[in-house]
């Protein structure tokens, strides 16, 4: 077995946010542009660099020249009613869409999350096309980065999990906003959901900062190596979160390269080590203990 794994890199990422309007506004470009200033500088003054380049497209219609958005999908992922209803009820959709290079920062996704907020209001729904989520104006901004350019990754991604013969079946969503394969793991024991959804985003924080080291500015690799073996620590669980870890524990997973179904690469967590070993070594076994104790039909 190697000891990397070799990866594609995309020549470049896309991000599309669509704003539901029963009323749109005469010039949703102008709009979006006067609300930019409620965000700090860097970001607003990267949003504004975005609005005005050929990178980013702004496209208002009328809702019927739009495919359709996925309502189950949308209620799935947390949309409420209300939410649902107002873009059942939207004359028109704008679509905000932009295109850019892989690296730091995503511009692409900040800059089209940040437009479609500004262009959008507490009652005008903003869908990110990419999850499929809708996004209130709270969450909008507590996930763009402030003055220091930090955002918290689980703003970004979600960790939909499915219950199977054997366990449930994790596919983090969200890494290929940066370029990266989603991540995937088979079997995780029902009493094992949460703390193995948090070591995923650990080890999405781990996997984003070396992938990150790997493109250097003004480079545009074709591939790019990554280990094997990945070391996640209790400082990645945190760090995902926006915060800081006390103890620096970490343990190791091993990734496997596998494709989905439409050929698209996955990074699978194998080895031999299973999600309970895993997150005792990591979080305690006597939390984990307490945990399958109070988990629903995860038996004594």
């Amino acid at each position: 077995m190697g000891e990397s794994l070799t990866l594609p890199v995309p020549e470049t990422l896309h991000a599309t946010y669509a704003v539901a309007y029963t009323t749109p506004p005469p010039d949703p470009r102008e709009l979006a542009r006067r609300r930019l200033d409620r965000h700090p500088a860097p970001l607003r003054d990267l949003a504004l660099r975005m609005l005005d380049s050929p990178l980013l497209t702004l496209d208002l219609r009328p809702a019927a020249d739009f495919p359709p958005l996925p309502a189950e999908l949308l209620a799935a992922f947390g949309a409420t009613r209300r939410e649902l209803a107002g873009i059942a009820a939207a004359s028109h959709l704008l679509a905000v869409h932009a295109t850019y290079r892989p690296g730091w920062p995503p511009a692409h996704e900040w800059a089209t999350r940040a437009i479609a907020g500004a262009a959008g209001a507490d009652d005008v729904p903003v869908i990110d096309v990419f999850t499929p989520q809708v996004l209130g104006q709270d969450r909008i901004l507590r996930s763009l980065p402030g003055p220091d350019g930090a955002v918290r990754l689980v703003d970004w991604i979600l960790l939909p999990h499915t219950p199977g013969p054997h366990g449930f079946y994790f596919t983090t969503k969200g890494l290929a906003r940066f370029g990266l394969p989603e991540l995937q793991t088979e079997n995780v024991p029902a009493h094992l959901v949460e703390p193995w959804g948090r070591l995923l985003n650990g080890l999405a924080s781990r996997l984003l900062g070396l992938w990150l080291d790997r493109l250097h500015p003004g480079e545009h690799p074709v591939l790019i190596d990554l280990p094997e073996l990945v070391s996640v620590g209790l400082q990645d669980v945190a760090a995902a979160q926006g915060a800081e870890a006390e103890t620096h524990r970490e343990v190791q997973v091993r990734l496997r390269l596998d494709t989905d179904e439409d050929g698209e690469p996955l990074l699978t967590v194998d080895g031999p080590d299973r999600p309970d070993a895993l997150c005792a070594a990591l979080f305690g076994a006597s939390r984990l203990a307490e945990g399958r104790r109070q988990a629903p039909g995860s038996g004594p």
